[in-house]
């Protein structure tokens, strides 16, 4: 969980004008942020964190743990971003299948060309921010939704279904289709690939896919399980499997750095809510909280 929900939540048990101040502040980066994440629009994601946080307010003094408000506030917000929610040109015109997101003979020969650093490496990090956003709005709604809520907003498997009332074992399958298509959809933009139109047509042998399926049975095994490896959900027996068979299998240790790494990059995003607007918004809404509570605002 993300520890501005934590102190928000610590903040707003003090019932100071200065700490509810500082409180709202903490939900209007959160909110924003998400809505970005999730939809892509500067101008939906204002909207979006004024709506939510005006509907909020008569409800914050009623969610007394971290966990009460983020559930609270993501269900709150994924609804209105949802109704908001406009379709990227790129989005794919259908979920890929695991055979599919495996990678190719080719792919895999560049990640072990490449096993000491990724190409991402040379990039600056603005614009590994921007690619990485742009990757994660390309994949389909259903996965999006799953990976900003887990790995970015780290929120639990169990917090995530409450949020999009799904299965937990659902929200895990999303969860690894959501890692290896962002995965995917980052290499195809660090290497000036197009992957907005998807091509729907029947596979020749040879292509991309049917290479994918030639894999070793136990590489592909492997890959249907990585996140619950990454995430340490697998038996220690099949665990100790999976590790013997990494440890001797160079592409799939290549694979599993690319995927830590895709991972670990999606955890770094952050939109930061304008400075123009989130101060005004602000002082509106502690004032509304406080006259909630008969509190004296500050002057």
């Amino acid at each position: 969980m993300r520890p501005e929900l934590i102190r928000a939540t610590d903040l707003l048990r003090l019932n100071t004008p200065a700490a509810v101040e500082e409180a709202i502040g903490l939900l209007q980066n959160t909110v924003y942020s998400f809505s970005m994440k999730v939809c892509g629009h500067p101008e939906d994601a204002e909207d979006t964190m004024q709506e939510v946080l005006y509907r909020s307010v008569g409800h914050l003094a009623k969610l007394h743990t971290p966990q009460e408000l983020a559930v609270w506030l993501y269900t709150v917000t994924r609804n209105r971003c949802w109704r908001m929610r406009r379709k990227p040109a790129s989005a794919p015109a259908h979920m890929l299948s695991l055979d599919e997101l495996m990678p190719t003979d080719d792919e895999l020969g560049l990640l072990l060309k490449d096993a000491g650093e990724g190409p991402e490496g040379n990039l600056l990090h603005t614009e590994q921010h921007h690619l990485l956003h742009q990757a994660i709005l390309r994949i389909p709604a259903p996965l999006r939704i799953v990976l900003v809520l887990h790995d970015i907003e780290e929120l639990t498997t169990e917090q995530v279904a409450q949020i999009l009332d799904l299965q937990q074992g659902t929200v895990r399958i999303r969860l690894h289709r959501a890692r290896l298509s962002v995965r995917k959809e980052m290499s195809r933009l660090l290497s000036g690939e197009d992957s907005g139109k998807v091509d729907t047509r029947p596979k020749k042998p040879g292509s991309a896919r049917s290479k994918s399926k030639q894999r070793p049975g136990e590489c592909r095994d492997l890959f249907a399980n990585l996140s619950e490896y990454l995430d340490g959900r697998v038996e220690p027996v099949t665990c100790d499997q999976m590790r013997s068979h990494i440890e001797a299998c160079p592409a799939c240790v290549a694979f599993l750095r690319d995927l830590r790494a895709a991972i670990d990059r999606c955890r770094s995003l952050e939109f930061p809510c304008d400075s123009a607007v989130a101060p005004r918004l602000r002082a509106m809404l502690t004032r509304e909280y406080l006259r909630m509570l008969l509190l004296p605002a500050r002057k």
